[in-house]
């Protein structure tokens, strides 16, 4: 079986993105095509763009065509059996690449395009889980009524990927300056939640999940900006009993939900609360062989013939440092 591992930020969309995320991109793939070589007979092909270092890997590299890399996507689509798209929620970019896979006639491991279109948007995650009695952080757009906060807000795009573009405003003067600076683009406002940052690795299939490991996450703030800087795979076990009915919370709002999905919480004062449902591979994928004993890829892969229910088995994730690499 060939199987395309479709890491869309080092495979020539690196040109839109930010250098944090074209290091994590890489560092997803790395990790991912490791996982697959270690299964029987599977073939791994990567997109490569000669312009990003990806290093040695146990995979069939494919050339991109940097002035249309979208044709070249389709091509090495055409001639796989298998597609696994990772890409950034950005501009419905993961949607996209679901769709050109799909429209090829491929079995891509990807959640249903409604689930991705909800996941894209926070303010629709949000409302979404609200309506489902999942704890989620209350947003709103940037120019409409402002959410009470004690703590003040966070600004970021309503579609955006990881931390790009994240501001902090302590008051509301300075959220009055994002306004003005941010105009007329899709972006949100949220209260700040003073807590411990969290993310969830799972996996989900027609609303069922099974929560893999609970993450701690470390987020520097500079300059009223937010980064991520790493984290610990397995770090946040002592929170599974509140953390398993959030995840499973999740995979009820978003039915359509499939395969490996990254949850990122705030564990405040009144408990752990959503911020949003990453419907593909995350940073935190890149501990998760080595923290759980297992190996990931193969339950996604496995999740194309078997119920959920009946993989899930006891885990005992431990500690797992992951550090933010270096761009490439």
């Amino acid at each position: 079986m060939r199987l395309f591992a479709w890491e869309y930020v080092t495979a020539g969309g690196w040109r839109e993105c930010g250098a944090s995320l074209i290091a994590e991109g890489t560092a997803m793939l790395r990790a991912l095509v490791r996982d697959l070589a270690l299964l029987p007979d599977i073939e791994v092909v990567v997109a490569r763009d000669p312009e990003v270092v990806l290093g040695d890997l146990p995979a069939a590299m494919e050339p991109v065509d940097g002035s249309n890399v979208w044709d070249s996507w389709r091509q090495i689509a055409r001639e796989v059996d298998v597609v696994w798209p990772i890409a950034p929620e950005t501009d419905g970019l993961l949607e996209r690449a679901t769709i050109l896979a799909r429209d090829a006639g491929r079995l891509v491991l990807a959640s249903d395009i409604e689930s991705l279109a909800t996941a894209r948007s926070k303010r629709a995650t949000a409302r979404r889980l609200a309506e489902h009695g999942v704890p989620a952080i209350a947003c709103e757009p940037l120019d409409g009524p402002v959410p009470f906060s004690a703590h003040g807000w966070v600004v970021k795009p309503d579609d955006g990927a990881g931390s790009t573009e994240t501001y902090f405003a302590a008051d509301r003067e300075t959220l009055t300056g994002w306004r003005r600076r941010l105009a007329g683009r899709n972006f949100v406002v949220q209260p700040f939640l003073p807590g411990a940052a969290l993310s969830l690795s799972m996996l989900a299939q027609d609303g069922q999940a099974w929560l893999l490991a609970c993450n701690t996450q470390r987020m520097r703030r500079d300059d009223g900006a937010f980064t991520y800087a790493g984290g610990i795979v397995g770090g946040a076990e002592a929170l599974r009993p509140a953390l398993e009915p959030i995840a499973a919370g999740v995979a009820t709002a978003l039915s359509g939900l499939w395969g490996y999905i990254g949850v990122d919480l705030i564990d405040g004062p009144e408990g752990p609360t959503v911020l949003e449902v990453n419907p593909r591979l995350t940073t935190s994928y890149v501990g998760l062989a080595e923290s759980l004993d297992i190996n990931p890829a193969s339950l996604v892969l496995a999740l194309r013939t078997t119920k959920l229910s009946a993989l899930v088995s006891t885990l005992r994730p431990r500690p797992v440092k992951i550090e933010v690499p270096s761009a490439p």
